[in-house]
Formats: C-alpha cells, structure tokens, sequence
C-alpha cells in the first residue's frame, strides 16, 4: 500500500491528500467532489450513508485510481490492487471501504463527451466481468451464482463484495452523482457483520439511510434499493441505479460460472499488467493473439 504514484497503486487517505497536488487533474476532481458529498451537505440534508461520512471523517477509507474502464493493463492493474485490498483492510480500520475513481473517457476533469447512462452501465459491467474472468480465485461455494437468486452477489478474490456506483447521467439522484465520471466503492460483505437486514441494528440502519436518501436526493428511495437475502430483491440492480429503463439492463449483465480459472495462469499472475502496458492499443498479448479479455455481450 501507499506505492509511489496515484494511479494504480492503493492509498490511504493520508497519502492520497499528500499526493494530490502531483496528481492528474481528473483524479484530483474526482476526489474532491467526493469528499464534498460525503461530508456537505445538500438543501440541509448531509450525504445519506453515515458510514460514508465517518469513514471519510476519520480517514478509513482507502482509495484508488484506474485509469480506464476498457484498457487490458489498467483492469489488470486494478484486479491485483483489489486483491491486496482485500489482504490488507482489515488491518487498516474496521470498516474500510474501497472507493476506485475511474478516468474519463476523454482525460478531462470532467466528462465532456456524449456518454450516455447506458455507456455508464456498460462500462460498470465491463470492469466487473473483467475482473471476474481474471479472478485468481474461485467464486464461493456458499454464493449463488444466479443473479436472479436472493443471495447473489458480486464476488471476488474469494470475498463477496457490494460495489456501488456513482456517475455523472444522474439529475435527481444526486446521492449517486459523480461530475467527473465512474465512481465504484467496493465494500467486503464482512464489513456489513452485524447490521445486515434480519438484525435489529441494521433495520435501523437501513431505515435511517432510506429516510436521509429521500431528504438529500429530494425524490423517493429508488424501487431498486433493497437488501442482500430479501425476497424479491437483487443485489446487481443496485450497483448502478437505472434512470431510465430504455438504458439500462433488463438482466444482469454478467453471467459468472464456477469454471475456474477462466484465464491463462500468466494473466492470472499478479503483474500481469505489465505484458499489455507497452502493447499497441492494449489490445494483444506479446505473441500477438487477441488478449484474454472477456467484455460485456462478448460469448
């Protein structure tokens, strides 16, 4: 953790603010606005999730920046970060998030082309199929590998996870609003140990979350916001709130398998990153075959 640099490595708060002033100016506008969500206020009302705001308070969030949302190296890069966030959090605090900044697509610090939300969708299940495929673990026995199952939800490097996204297509929602473009904060289910729906403590939660999401954001909850185990719920709608269903997916996006592994051992290596850096566009692997990327809709 802390490495030299901003991008691809993974940073405690603490190092993140003392690099900020070398750091591309997307990366340190995604930041900025961040923090202002979690810790201002809108028309009075503070940013929904507490836990948000008191891991950004007390500095137990952990940070990351990736450089793309497509680019071979840079997913691979961020899956090996991702694991050794998933070996060091708990180490660092109790609860600590994981929030990855992704640059625009044109490197602005902000969004300026056309993407649309169902670019934003197609993107967030790009990043997380890819890491999927690229998993060095396999998937959990005790999580469904259906979707449409109650109990499914993303999992990782052996830990199931719940990323939540934010991203600029959002015009009420401005508790999901992200100016400068895909914001996903990954959170371990072991976080969540204690608060979950069928505890006392976490209906409570969930009550007050609900309440301060419809004061800040000034609209009802969204229908899709439900909780993990709950009949009739599902956990992928909730990565990325749909707006307006022309957009978004009628069915998750990705489709996991217990197969393991999916790619090559060498891409399975942490490091692997590195075969595809100074390739041309990425996009091959150094024999010259087509790179062992699985994208959204591919077979």
């Amino acid at each position: 953790m802390n490495e030299p640099g901003t991008e691809g490595v993974l940073l405690d708060q603490e190092t993140l603010h003392g690099r900020l002033g070398d750091a591309p100016g997307w990366l340190a506008e995604h930041y900025r606005t961040f923090r202002e969500s979690m810790l201002g206020e809108r028309d009075g009302s503070p940013f929904p999730c507490y836990f948000g705001i008191e891991v950004e308070r007390e500095g137990d969030l952990l940070y990351a920046a990736c450089e793309s949302t497509s680019d071979p190296a840079a997913l691979l890069r961020l899956r090996d970060l991702l694991l050794e966030y998933l070996e060091t959090y708990p180490d660092h605090a109790e609860r600590a998030p994981l929030a990855v900044f992704f640059r625009p697509p044109d490197g602005d610090e902000t969004d300026t082309t056309d993407s649309t939300e169902a670019d934003y969708h197609e993107a967030l299940w790009h990043v997380l199929e890819f890491l999927h495929v690229h998993d060095p673990e396999p998937w959990p026995e005790e999580i469904p590998i259906d979707p449409d199952d109650p109990y499914w939800e993303f999992c990782f490097g052996g830990e199931p996870l719940f990323p939540t996204s934010r991203a600029p297509f959002y015009d009420d929602r401005k508790s999901r609003y992200s100016p400068v473009g895909l914001e996903v904060t990954f959170q371990p289910r072991a976080v969540f140990e204690g608060i979950t729906a069928d505890t006392e403590a976490g209906e409570r939660a969930r009550d007050a979350i609900r309440s301060r999401m419809e004061a800040y954001d000034g609209v009802c909850p969204h229908a899709d916001l439900g909780d993990w185990g709950a009949a009739g719920d599902r956990e992928w709608r909730q990565y990325l709130f749909r707006e307006d269903d022309a957009e978004s997916p009628d069915e998750c996006p990705l489709e996991p398998t217990r197969e393991h592994p999916k790619a090559s051992e060498e891409l399975l290596e942490r490091g692997a990153w590195r075969r595809f850096a100074d390739a041309d566009g990425g996009s091959e692997d150094p024999d010259g075959s087509p790179a062992t990327v699985l994208g959204v809709g591919d077979d």
